[in-house]
């Protein structure tokens, strides 16, 4: 099949565009014919190594955990899902090797919902990563309950859109940083949109005089610091980007896989709580211009990379039958 890939770390030129081995289905995991990927600041990151103290690399790596499809064929122990249902997933393993930026994934059915029917699979795409975050912070980690007053740090990105979107559905009133540029987009998601830089913890304190109730970072670094000092008595806060957050008291978070937690923002997309603002699709092998681009960091929602559609329903692994069946070695043993 056809995928991206790379062989060592390094920045966006070590991805490879070419023939990757297919995957294996194993007994727990469903073969998804890819239909769209979206790009997330950890795939670079994965790239560059920098996650390499926390997360294996089994060379080549193909890289991408975010995924919207059609399932071609559960495995042998699932049956949550048939061929021809259409899903995401955010197919996170705890090491770097089996991604989505391909034509097919072997993904574990505990990282996958079904897609939501009011999403293109472009949009579905960019749901899982970035939702999972969002939701698993703001309800799990921060607990935000309604009437609440939230901060949201770069409010406009794939994180900060769907944390804007379910703050408010949450019943909070929800502040969130932004460039100009982004004001009027962050206006649109219910949030009262702040200019970040210099003179951010005035701007704030002019919206919520007695402070926040509760601060979702997504940047870190000094951010931190005027994040603290912007919080009510009792305040919380959260970050996904500094594990120096605990120094102020709050608390650090890595997204998990949660197949329940998906299906629940499936759900709030479908009844139109929640949006996935697409701002660029790539097609698959133009995948290291995706991950530049998003590298940036001026990314509106999400970067998408989007993979042609195979023969109809799988066909292409319905001819081989020794594929098919992995094996009758395999099936012999249950």
């Amino acid at each position: 099949m056809k995928g991206i890939s790379y062989r060592r770390y390094g920045g966006p030129e070590v991805l490879e565009y070419g023939e990757v081995r297919d995957p294996k289905v194993g007994p727990d995991q469903v073969l998804v014919q890819v239909r769209a990927a979206a790009v997330n600041p950890v795939d670079w990151k994965c790239r560059e190594g920098h996650l390499d103290a926390v997360l294996d690399a089994v060379f080549p790596v193909v890289p991408g955990w975010d995924v919207s499809g059609v399932v071609v064929r559960p495995g042998a122990a699932v049956t949550e899902f048939a061929a021809g249902d259409e899903v995401v997933g955010y197919c996170r393993e705890d090491f770097l090797s089996r991604g989505t930026f391909a034509e097919y994934v072997a993904a574990p059915v505990r990282t996958l919902a079904r897609k939501p029917r009011t999403l293109s699979f472009e949009e579905a795409a960019g749901l899982p990563l970035a939702g999972l975050t969002a939701y698993q912070v703001l309800v799990k980690a921060l607990q935000v309950r309604s009437g609440e007053t939230v901060l949201v740090h770069a409010a406009a990105g794939g994180v900060g859109s769907l944390a804007v979107q379910i703050a408010v559905h949450l019943g909070a009133r929800t502040i969130g940083t932004a460039s100009d540029r982004n004001h009027a987009y962050v206006r649109g998601l219910g949030g009262e949109p702040v200019a970040y830089g210099e003179g951010l913890a005035s701007r704030v304190r002019a919206l919520a005089p007695d402070g926040v109730d509760a601060v979702f970072d997504t940047v870190g670094g000094d951010t931190l610091k005027t994040s603290a000092n912007l919080l009510a008595p009792e305040g919380r806060m959260a970050s996904i980007a500094d594990p120096e957050v605990v120094r102020y008291g709050g608390r650090y978070c890595f997204v998990r896989p949660d197949a329940q937690d998906l299906g629940t923002l499936a759900a709030l997309a479908d009844r139109g709580v929640i949006s996935v603002h697409v701002q660029e699709t790539f097609p698959l092998e133009r995948a290291a211009d995706a991950q530049r681009l998003n590298q940036e960091g001026r990314t509106r929602g999400k970067i998408v990379v989007t993979v042609g559609r195979q023969e109809a329903e799988g066909a292409v692994w319905a001819r081989d039958e020794e594929r098919l069946l992995y094996g009758a070695g395999q099936n012999g043993m249950l």
